[in-house]
């Protein structure tokens, strides 16, 4: 073993270089380590692992800074974070993986988050923990480690294990797990410095597996190890992890094996199942029991509490008895998400009419100046009430989606909206909802398509199945410049209400049809709902003012680009045939509404331009405004008045009901197909547009009625 290492690190000897050795790394026990110094070696790869709301993305932000991108992980539309770091002159890829508890998955994303660790066999695993539960959190790097994976541990959140009264010594658990241990502050950026000199350290070391001692089933560990040597199999792990790992019954591992050689899969299935009836107890639960055995003692001779049991009452306990109240728990819920949505107008008003104003000045400074030009008119059209006046009349609702995603975010990070899901269980389980379905809803008032990838945390797949389903009800952000629009320019008052009674009605509805799914489709009990509860802390401005920048940059980049291109489509077709008076009911959009606006008639919208807008609207739901602004030709005269012209009160909010239920954007119908099939898309998109044609007649007719 020695001297293949040697002849590994020595020079590239490209013959002497194993199957599963990618671009040429070292060897140890029948794993794979790329190494970094290696002249024939792929950029390193760092891995960030960890449970949820360890603090992963906020070390993450700092250690990739700007160079972050944003992709999905190959064959998943799971959103995959990925960003270079640079320590000294070395480059190294650093991947954000979805949090996971143990290498024991259930949902999807932890799957993935697992296969990438054992099988993309990164360079180096960066654990981050919430060192005040570090008992629990180690299950994590104890197994990473047995795997034999080079593994630097940061203890994050120390200020938080100092309140329970835990002294955490760092250098004696490193020389525990014969790993680096950096203590942390990520909120505070204590100790982030640290962790870059650690890694720079790991590199320069060659890692060992961790040997737990299963007493009496260390035979059994060692007849499995046997019989893959026998096979000369290597799965890029060590074998006596794999050997455990198939004690666990863990089918990818078997699959693997099976793969590699079928023989072998069977001559150890076959050990371990006669293993099974001889072993006095379950092995399964043996190996776990010692694992925490193990962890226990490490955590005894590490960690000294200065504080009793009732003496670690947390702010966290405090607080929870207010906001988690099972009787006020859920009115402060539906008043602080009320108060958001009231603020997002306040304070995102003046900042609209300064951005409409400006576009207003514009496309009329634009049309004057083609006009003077000589420019031929259709190309000053295009540009005034095409380009101007279509992606303009988005744009100026920027600051209602930047508000929206910073009250959001700024939640999120103080540990509430994980509160919100517990809160919620109840009510979601008696709506045959499974508990965890709330934060992929919620997520769904960001975007749907982020709200449909969530759903994979959810283990079984009829209930992610329900939830897409009903996913589409939840009023994404690309709605929003619809409903202030419209709440802006039909209702003078009590506008904050107004717009959070159309987040109401989507919950609403989704609850509706998820009871209605959940008879004709779904008849299985729903499973219950565990998930921890982070601490709540202070936001860090950093995290919150990235995401929100990521997102209104996301909102952008589709005003010019998907936006862009459908107004330009819009305005041709309103300009065609030639000869036509722009945007008339003899263009060929007009001709197209023409037949599509009895269907609306109903509803108190049957003129030709709020058919078509609903259309373009399928492509992506802000085109519903810049189809008003291309169509109306707004030009210095503003989207407001021509609302206020065309639409009362009461047909103004049965398009918005409209707008808000009917058929998903086609990107989010690309995702729906993606997780599930053709069968649930096209139910997706049926039900959608009959329950939105049929929930804005109803309130129209209704409202009519009361109204005398």
């Amino acid at each position: 073993m020695k001297n293949r290492e040697r002849k590994m690190n020595g020079g590239c000897g490209h013959k002497e270089c194993p199957r599963q050795c990618r671009d040429h790394g070292s060897v140890q026990s029948g794993s794979v380590r790329l190494n970094p110094n290696h002249s024939h070696e792929k950029q390193p790869v760092i891995a960030l692992a960890g449970n949820p709301n360890s603090g992963k993305t906020t070390i993450f932000n700092y250690l990739v800074g700007a160079r972050e991108k944003v992709g999905n992980w190959p064959g998943t539309t799971v959103e995959k974070k990925e960003g270079m770091m640079y320590i000294g002159d070395t480059k190294y890829t650093v991947v954000d993986l979805p949090g996971i508890y143990s290498l024991n998955v259930y949902s999807i994303d932890e799957k993935i988050a697992r296969d990438f660790l054992m099988q993309s066999l990164p360079s180096m695993v960066l654990v981050i923990i919430d060192a005040s539960n570090i008992e629990r959190n180690l299950n994590l790097v104890i197994q990473l480690l047995e795997m034999g994976e080079n593994v630097v541990l940061v203890l994050n959140m120390m200020d938080m294990a100092k309140r329970k009264g835990m002294e955490i010594q760092c250098g004696h658990l490193s020389k525990l797990l014969q790993i680096p241990v950096i203590p942390a502050v990520a909120l505070r950026n204590q100790g982030l410095e640290d962790i870059q000199a650690a890694i720079e350290q790991a590199f320069s070391v060659t890692p060992q597996p961790l040997h737990i001692d299963y007493t009496e089933l260390e035979q059994h560990v060692k007849a499995v190890i046997g019989l893959l040597g026998t096979h000369n199999v290597e799965l890029g792990i060590s074998h006596r992890s794999v050997a455990v790992r198939l004690m666990e019954h863990d089918q990818d591992i078997l699959t693997k094996l099976r793969r590699e050689n079928a023989k072998c899969a069977d001559e150890v299935l076959e050990y371990i199942s006669s293993a099974s009836d001889s072993f006095p107890d379950d092995i399964e639960t043996w190996i776990v029991e010692r694992r925490y055995g193990f962890i226990h003692g490490v955590a005894k001779e590490s960690v000294k509490r200065h504080l009793s049991l009732t003496d670690r009452v947390t702010i966290s306990d405090t607080i929870d008895r207010i906001l988690t109240h099972k009787v006020f728990g859920i009115p402060l819920l539906i008043l602080t998400m009320y108060l958001l949505f009231s603020l997002v107008f306040k304070v995102g008003d003046p900042f609209v009419g300064m951005i409409d104003g400006f576009f207003q000045f514009l496309a009329g400074s634009l049309s004057r100046l083609c006009e003077s030009a000589g420019v031929p008119g259709w190309i000053g059209s295009l540009v005034s009430d095409g380009i101007v006046s279509g992606v303009g009349s988005v744009l100026v609702f920027i600051p209602y989606i930047v508000l929206l995603f910073l009250g959001i975010s700024f939640l999120e990070d103080t540990g509430y909206l994980a509160r919100a899901a517990f809160l919620m269980d109840r009510m979601m389980h008696a709506l045959g909802l499974h508990g965890k379905s709330f934060i992929p809803m919620l997520l769904g008032f960001g975007c749907n398509i982020p709200g449909i990838m969530a759903t994979r945390t959810l283990e079984s797949p009829k209930d992610r199945i329900l939830t897409i389903l009903i996913l589409p009800m939840m009023s994404c952000s690309a709605r929003l410049p619809v409903y202030t629009l419209f709440v802006g320019a039909l209702f003078e008052e009590n506008q904050g209400l107004i717009l959070f009674s159309l987040y109401i009605m989507g919950i609403v509805l989704a609850i509706i049809m998820a009871q209605f799914f959940k008879r004709v489709f779904f008849k299985e009990d729903i499973a219950p709902l565990v998930m921890e509860l982070p601490p709540y802390r202070l936001p860090n401005m950093r995290n919150i003012i990235l995401h929100v920048y990521s997102r209104a940059a996301m909102f952008i980049k589709k005003a010019g680009t998907v936006i862009l291109f459908a107004v330009i489509c819009i305005w041709t077709l309103a300009s065609l045939p030639v000869g036509v008076e722009y945007g008339s009911g003899d263009s060929i959009i007009g001709i197209i509404g023409r037949i599509a606006a009895p269907i609306f008639a109903p509803a108190g919208f049957g003129f030709w331009q709020a058919a078509v807008s609903l259309f373009t609207g399928i492509f992506a739901k802000e085109v519903v405004v810049s189809t008003l602004g291309t169509l109306y030709e707004v030009g210095e005269h503003g989207l407001t008045s021509v609302i206020q012209q065309n639409f009362t009160p009461l047909s103004g909010y049965a398009f918005l009901i409209m707008t808000l239920t009917y058929i998903p954007c086609i990107p989010t119908i690309a995702v729906i197909k993606k997780e599930t099939n053709w069968g649930w898309t096209i139910l997706a998109v049926v039900y959608t547009l009959v329950l939105g044609w049929v929930v804005s007649v109803a309130f129209y007719q209704c409202a009519r009625l009361i109204a005398g």
